[in-house]
């Protein structure tokens, strides 16, 4: 099979059956498996749902899981369009009133977070809470931060020729350092995950969709100021060594009425990846 075909199975998951739903015309790919209320997964900008293979087994012991990759991502349509925070917000909008989708508790990571906090903002009504965990919602990008190799890759994605190389020669070695940059524990990144991650970024259209969203990342920092209209319970989570500062954390739990925090200690970015237990929990409680 070409590494551009979208995998018949999920490698983590064989027995789960990957559906397509068209939303705005975009062909998208998810997945609904498990019993119970409605959970919805949203993952981070360069990854799928895929990044969810250390949780959904075990939620879906006590939850409806549903989770999707948005388009320009995992093996969902590339449209050429703007990728702006708008643009995922609406398409995932859209993907839960065609799955009807009703009195769901949506978990995102990244910018996964914070779409979930804008359907919140936006009073979506098929919500009832939102787990936001380290949400994508300041000023530059987190990625950026990671260590010298993921600032390097980040600001080359800023220029729009050097972006585009950079893209097309996606080396392994590299992007493996970029992520692990997001984890705190490098070894929890399985090699199964990061070679589907690769795979993906040699999607013929990927680049152009990517280094468009790139073109678009300050616009998560200004989505905050609609925080002040979520009015279901909302939980902010934060690996301890998250990119994000302690300062910007606590801008964001101020903008969010009656807003709870909860910080994970030995985790990063990617928490469901190296801190998937404290995760489960949390979603499960709260």
């Amino acid at each position: 099979m070409s590494s551009h075909q979208a995998p018949r199975k999920l490698w983590w998951a064989p027995n789960t059956p990957i559906q397509y739903t068209e939303v705005n015309g975009v062909k998208i790919r998810h997945v609904e498996v498990g019993q119970g209320p409605n959970l919805v997964l949203l993952h981070t900008l360069r990854t799928h749902l895929d990044i969810f293979h250390n949780v959904v087994p075990r939620l879906s012991e006590f939850f409806t899981i549903h989770a999707m990759d948005y388009p320009g991502h995992g093996y969902s349509d590339i449209p050429r369009t703007n990728y702006t925070p708008e643009f995922f917000a609406d398409s995932v909008e859209v993907f839960l009133a065609v799955r009807k989708i009703e009195d769901a508790k949506v978990a995102g990571v990244s910018i996964g977070g914070s779409i979930a906090l804008m359907l919140a903002a936006r009073n979506n009504p098929r919500l009832n809470r939102v787990i936001a965990i380290n949400p994508c919602d300041y000023k530059g990008g987190g990625v950026g931060r990671g260590n010298l190799i993921a600032n390097a890759v980040f600001t080359s994605f800023k220029i729009p020729l050097l972006g585009k190389i950079t893209m097309l020669l996606n080396n392994r070695f590299v992007e493996r350092k970029v992520f692990d940059s997001g984890v705190a524990q490098p070894a929890s990144m399985s090699k199964e995950f990061s070679d589907q991650v690769f795979s993906i970024g040699t999607r013929p259209g990927y680049a152009t969709a990517f280094l468009n969203l790139v073109k678009h990342v300050n616009l998560w920092n200004e989505i905050k100021e609609n925080y002040a209209n979520i009015n279901i319970p909302t939980l902010l989570v934060y690996g301890e060594q998250d990119w994000s500062s302690a300062s910007e954390r606590a801008k964001t739990a101020k903008m969010i009425p009656s807003v709870k925090v909860e910080h994970i200690q030995n985790g990063g970015h990617f928490l469901v990846i190296d801190q998937p237990e404290e995760v489960i929990r949390i979603i499960d409680s709260f």
